[in-house]
């Protein structure tokens, strides 16, 4: 019997989440919700999954739009056994109240959502047991994700005595036509720490980290400058050799003609994937180096796709489909077609 799974937003990373599940052999979408009646509701009926609107009052709107729909949101909660909310930041916690909870249904939230939203937060090679059998979980950002995957390889070679991060974040995903900065970097916070380093710590919350983060006029990726000190020695080639055994990291190089992020890009396109996704995190082989007992390395974020994977092995966890989490990200990135790191 395969996994009843529900999306409530079917939109950038619901949409992705979605046909992630699809490929999985334990799980299936029952349904998938919309707010209002758009392109991304025509494609989600065209690819054949079952359209719900988000709100009841609603439904003459799809109607109208001569797009189906197949009830509400609270029909679809009642044939699904867990829903991934992909809803906008913020609005998890209302679901939650309203649809979720008085349901005794179990939820997924995204990284917009504060950690408070849940019992735990979620990354698959760092904390998948805290979330086994839990009703509420969230899968934390992109940019904490991609923290804690190569922090937790680096930890599993030392024990990490501090931790500093500069982020450089993009200023809106692709699609996005009305943020920014156009021309300017912009302090996000202007205050030390940002808000990522404290949310690394509800998956690592042994690990100093202090964050500082900006943002940029590019739509592509995030990118992190990173400086560990260590407890223990440790060789460069060591921790090479770690990220390359590491699930979902990717070792790029510059000397292969990988010098941006928009290159990192294009190798997903390359390389044949859905929408052109990267969910591995990827680490410029020539930036990783140790001074004394320092490490340094600078990695790339694609901020569409690398929760995705965190997302199907979440459901594994909480509905107890797998408790070993190297079985479930094996199964996992082999249905995605991702980098084969056993």
């Amino acid at each position: 019997m395969k996994a009843k799974v529900a999306i409530n937003g079917y939109g950038t990373i619901g949409k992705r989440v979605a046909d992630a599940v699809s490929a999985q052999k334990d799980m299936e979408i029952v349904g998938v919700t919309k707010a209002r009646p758009n392109n991304e509701s025509r494609l989600a009926v065209a690819k054949g999954y079952k359209l719900y609107a988000a709100l009841p009052e609603k439904i003459p709107d799809f109607k109208k739009a001569g797009i189906p729909v197949e009830g509400s949101l609270e029909d679809l909660i009642g044939k699904c056994d867990i829903i991934i909310d992909c809803a906008p930041g913020k609005s998890g916690v209302l679901n939650k109240d309203k649809y979720y909870a008085p349901k005794n249904k179990k939820a997924i939230f995204q990284g917009g959502e504060k950690s408070g939203t849940a019992q735990a937060s979620f990354n698959a090679i760092s904390n998948y047991s805290k979330s086994i059998g839990k009703q509420f979980v969230r899968v934390v950002s992109c940019n904490t994700t991609g923290l804690c995957r190569t922090l937790h390889a680096v930890e599993e070679l030392s024990p990490i005595a501090n931790a500093r991060v500069t982020l450089i974040r993009r200023g809106a995903d692709p699609k996005e036509i009305d943020e920014g900065p156009i021309n300017a970097i912009v302090p996000n916070p202007v205050t030390v720490p940002s808000h990522h380093g404290p949310d690394v710590q509800t998956i690592l919350p042994h690990v100093p980290i202090t964050t500082i983060a900006v943002i940029v006029p590019t739509t592509l990726m995030h990118f992190h400058s990173v400086m560990v000190e260590l407890k223990n020695k440790v060789t460069k080639e060591q921790v090479l050799e770690k990220f390359e055994r590491s699930p979902r990291i990717r070792l790029v190089s510059a000397d292969d003609g990988i010098t941006s992020t928009a290159e990192i890009m294009e190798l997903a396109k390359e390389l044949g994937r859905s929408r052109s996704d990267m969910p591995e995190i990827c680490v410029w082989k020539e930036s990783v180096n140790m001074q004394g007992n320092e490490l340094f390395y600078m990695q790339a974020i694609h901020q569409e796709s690398d929760v995705v994977p965190e997302n199907v092995d979440c459901i594994r966890a909480m509905l107890g489909l797998e408790k070993d989490p190297m079985k479930s990200i094996r199964m996992t990135d082999e249905a995605m077609g991702l980098k084969k790191w056993w």
